[in-house]
């Protein structure tokens, strides 16, 4: 059940707008204020807020800002009084998914909801294949790794290193646990091809392969991602 952040100081329209969420089987978590709005959100984590432009205290606005700072993927709709098309305009500017006029239909914000919450899982479903960390991409679908959207050229090897390294961002390897993870527990090869792999990713990835700021070596141990 997806989760409804309502912030509206009318009463009236905070409760008309509430009754039809439920129906449609909504979970809604409502404020009169935009105090009160930022706690509830970071209460309860809401997947939608409908923000009133016009609220004591902080404005909608300002709200808007903040959540948006907080939740990237929070859906956000604005509601704005009749002709005030700069509201409109500043909604979207301070990261609103969208905006319905005042007066408005109640069935029309259940249908803006329920497409905004279409538009978040597509989302959701099409990074489920991706690893992400800082500028870097991984898709697992394709093996394609980018770079701030640009595709580095890896060697098979050196996209599996970086999967590993993105998938356990932190942790300090030893050679021989990157040996034992990318070529397996029956390579008897030189260990020294870790080294090798890593100077060459370093030359591929990092601004500045002289000092690195991603691949970082543990001394006496191997190496890290940094996250």
């Amino acid at each position: 059940m997806a989760k409804i952040l309502l912030v509206e100081d009318e009463v009236s329209i905070r409760g008309f707008l509430k009754i039809n969420l439920m129906r449609n089987d909504f979970e809604v978590i409502e404020a009169g204020t935009g105090e009160d709005g930022i706690k509830m959100a970071l209460q309860d984590k809401p997947d939608v807020a409908v923000l009133d432009v016009m609220l004591p205290g902080i404005d909608g606005f300002q709200v808007c800002n903040e959540l948006r700072a907080k939740y990237p993927d929070l859906g956000i709709i604005m509601l704005t009084a009749k002709g005030q098309d700069m509201d409109k305009i500043m909604g979207l500017e301070y990261g609103a998914d969208d905006y319905i006029v005042k007066p408005f239909n109640p069935l029309e914000v259940v249908l803006r909801i329920k497409a905004i919450l279409r538009r978040i899982e597509n989302k959701n479903e099409d990074n489920r294949d991706k690893l992400i960390n800082g500028p870097f991409i991984i898709d697992l679908y394709s093996q394609k790794i980018t770079k701030n959207g640009q595709e580095i050229d890896l060697t098979p090897k050196e996209y599996l290193i970086m999967k590993t390294f993105i998938e356990n961002p932190n942790k300090a390897f030893s050679r021989d646990e990157l040996l034992n993870s990318v070529w397996g527990y029956n390579y008897f090869g030189d260990p020294k091809i870790i080294d090798v792999n890593i100077r060459r990713l370093r030359s591929k990835i990092e601004d500045d392969a002289s000092s690195p700021s991603y691949i970082q070596t543990v001394w006496g141990i191997g190496y890290r991602w940094k996250e």
